[in-house]
């Protein structure tokens, strides 16, 4: 069991991960103390034992969808989901810009992302944190990049290239996810992992392309498009590489090890003082093997499948449909090296098919994992993986691939089912986790779920209920305090689409924007 898999997705982090932190242990995660195990007595539980891991049938016929579809790539007109409602593209503008300024330059307790460190000879330095757990993620740094490059802010998104390679760039050769990006940081730049997620390298990749078309080529890291042309071909042909943990992310570092203790941060910090204030003691936490161990790095897509990866390790694994971007793949396949780009191409295809047979067939909720053939993980009370943090992303992600590409129907089907479903448990109210047949699991209603949920209205069939999303989203004050990270990071975005304002930054000519 590598134990960086184990701290990224099992490790209590609230809200986001906190739901999906049993369901994952009890499915598929196998602990083990570094300390002395006691032995068993007559009326102990039998000891967990993981399933199986799943065979992966080959891929079905999956549809071609070649060419430039009939999307803004081809017209070059974008739709202004607020203007279709009578805001005007400068109260847009307005409000885009407001937020930007509250997340990245605001109050630094209750407003503020983005914090700027000095500097090194590569120029300023910056992270986003995820502020209630105290730590800078690939996923943020990379948000943080892409906004910055949508909105021509040059020093932000420099400063948070340059962060990321100075401090989440694995260099140690003998760690095995070398040439990848720790997925978390503590803001000292100090590791909380030694692995990568490939969400994370995503962003990082489609952001570094836009600045290149944008901004224009440096050298060094500031390089855009070589850096990018790199990560792209690390994420499809890395090397499984073997090594024995604890490792390091640069050469000379201390061997990481995870603490045996929680790591300060406010939603620790809570947990604690409920836990204070139950009477109880706090919750069991899983305790992580801090000795050696064994683990195999590879690439980040399933080659066989056409799918990006959960997590890089090697063997077995599953997919992660919030991961999935057909949108930013249909570029790659006319931006990225050549060689690759029939790969990517073919993965924008089996993007859409994964989404049409994963989601619910009611609610159009999709799961948080599945498998690589597109069937659902079940766990061993016959429990499919439900709906959770990480999939407030999909519909996003399948609506801005059909406004930039529309080249299938059924993303439009998906976008109904699921505006259908949350509208009917009330646009203001539905929850942020869910079975994938509706049933809640929270009563949070969070702004990141419903900025996505909005976005889906580039899909969906233009009805007062599409409607209703985006004028909720346009009501929707900037996210702030402790919980900002995810929700305020998704509401800008969600904003920047909904208005038009998140664009393909092509090639074809200095800073041309379609």
């Amino acid at each position: 069991m590598p134990s960086d898999w184990f701290i990224r997705k099992v490790a209590p982090v609230v809200p986001r991960f906190g739901m999906f932190i049993f369901l994952l242990a009890s499915s598929f995660a196998i602990v083990r103390s570094s300390s002395a195990q006691a032995p068993a007595s007559p009326t102990a539980p039998p000891a967990f034992q993981p399933p199986l891991l799943h065979e992966n049938a080959p891929l079905g016929e999956i549809p071609s969808m070649p060419g430039d579809g009939h999307g803004v790539y081809k017209t070059h007109q974008y739709r202004d989901l607020f203007a279709e409602q009578g805001h005007t593209p400068a109260e847009s503008k307005a409000k885009i810009e407001k937020a930007f300024e509250q997340l990245f330059h605001g109050d630094g307790q209750q407003e503020r992302l983005y914090f700027e460190t000095g500097a090194n000879e590569n120029g300023p330095l910056a992270y986003i944190t995820d502020w209630a757990n105290n730590d800078a993620r690939t996923e943020g740094m990379s948000y943080g990049m892409m906004i910055a490059v949508q909105l021509n802010k040059k020093r932000e998104f420099d400063a948070l290239w340059n962060w990321a390679n100075t401090y989440m760039l694995i260099t140690d050769p003998e760690n095995p996810s070398v040439g990848y990006f720790a997925w978390s940081m503590s803001t000292d730049g100090s590791p909380r992992s030694t692995g990568a997620a490939p969400d994370g390298e995503e962003y990082f990749t489609m952001a570094l392309y836009f600045a290149a078309h944008r901004w224009g080529n440096g050298v060094g890291i500031y390089n855009y498009q070589a850096q990018a042309d790199k990560l792209l071909r690390g994420m499809r042909h890395h090397p499984v590489l073997t090594g024995t943990g604890p490792f390091r992310i640069h050469p000379g570092d201390a061997p990481f090890t995870f603490p045996d203790h929680p790591w300060p941060s406010p939603n620790n910090a809570a947990l604690a003082r409920a836990a204070e204030a139950s009477g109880k003691p706090p919750a069991p936490r899983f305790r992580i093997n801090r000795g050696p161990w064994r683990e195999s790095i590879g690439p980040m897509v399933e080659e066989s499948h056409f799918m990006i990866r959960f997590i890089p390790n090697s063997p077995g694994g599953v997919t992660d449909p919030s991961y999935h971007l057909p949108a930013f793949y249909e570029l790659w396949a006319r931006w990225g090296p050549e060689e690759d780009r029939a790969f990517w191409a073919k993965a924008a295809d089996v993007s859409r098919d994964l989404f049409f047979h994963i989601t619910g067939r009611e609610t159009g909720l999709t799961p948080e994992r599945s498998n690589f053939d597109e069937t659902q993980i079940v766990a061993r009370d016959g429990t499919p993986t439900p709906f959770s943090y990480d999939s407030w992303r999909s519909v996003s992600n399948w609506s801005v691939d059909y406004n930039w590409w529309q080249k299938d129907q059924r993303e439009t089907i998906l976008s109904d089912r699921i505006q259908k479903f949350l509208f009917a448990q009330g646009i203001d109210k539905f929850a942020d986790q869910y079975t994938l047949d509706g049933k809640p699991l929270s009563t949070r209603h969070s702004v990141g779920m419903a900025s996505t949920a909005a976005v889906g209205s580039f899909a969906a069939t233009s009805s007062p209920v599409s409607k209703a999303f985006v004028e909720a989203l346009w009501n929707t004050p900037t996210p702030s305090g402790e919980q900002r990270y995810y929700d305020g990071l998704l509401y800008l975005m969600s904003l920047m689409h909904c208005s038009g304002n998140f664009r393909i930054i092509e090639q074809a000519g200095p800073g041309l924007i379609r």
